[in-house]
């Protein structure tokens, strides 16, 4: 009998505070803490990312990404959203740390779902990296619909997913541990459909082969940022 893969156990965790501590809170987000978590600042780092840019982390979870960009960002430049508090407060004190949250005053809010009008600031850049590979589509448009109003001016969405060949049967609900996948049609007419333009930059370096896109809202497409 062949010992259970890394994806099998993951589906057997619970949600919420008792599936992070059951599984550890770097575990809980995907695990590959360090790979992931410098790759994601690399990325944006070649793709004009600033020190001065404000910067919003989509699903930021433990802070696997958001340690990197808040370490790099300007004093008060990022902000991390989560539907999971655990998560964010594990994130604070374990994986910033005090000395780090005093130096750069990042903003780590708990939102249930995609109220983006209780941002502080309209980010430049938003960022959503392992987030719609947890979603049904359902949520995807809500997400994509909700920030399009709230992005600055030239703002930019750069988002991950993972990628099929033919529609799948994806779960009805959100599952923090199952992978959703979608066509390169499916998450163009997501984003045609609240009014982004869409482009798909393809591979990017990840692990398990996610694919990168970005979003530009339409009345702003022409405009070249980040």
């Amino acid at each position: 009998m062949k010992p259970p893969t890394d994806a099998e156990i993951r589906r057997t965790y619970l949600h919420g505070p008792e599936g992070v501590r059951q599984a550890g809170h770097r575990e809980y987000v995907g695990g590959l803490w360090d790979e992931v978590g410098r790759l994601q600042l690399r990325f944006l780092r070649g793709r004009g990312l600033r020190r001065d840019h404000r910067v919003l982390d989509i699903g930021c979870g433990a802070l696997r990404g958001g340690v990197h960009m808040i370490r790099y960002l300007d004093l008060g430049r990022y902000t991390g959203v989560d539907k999971e508090p655990e998560l964010l407060r594990i994130g604070a004190e374990q994986e910033l740390g005090p000395a780090l949250v005093e130096a750069k005053c990042p903003t780590l809010l708990a939102l249930a779902g995609f109220e983006f009008e209780r941002l502080p600031v309209r980010p430049d850049i938003a960022w959503a990296h392992s987030l719609f590979t947890h979603l049904p589509m359902d949520h995807i448009r809500w997400c994509l619909a909700s920030l399009r109003p709230m992005l600055a001016r030239g703002g930019v969405l750069y988002v991950t997913y993972a990628e099929c060949e033919a529609p799948k049967d994806n779960p009805a609900e959100p599952h923090d541990h199952r992978l959703f996948e979608y066509t390169p049609a499916e998450m163009t007419e997501a984003g045609r459909a609240s009014g982004w333009r869409v482009e798909h930059l393809g591979r990017w370096g990840h692990p398990r082969g996610h694919r990168m896109l970005r979003f530009t809202p339409e009345e702003h497409s022409s405009r070249r940022t980040a």
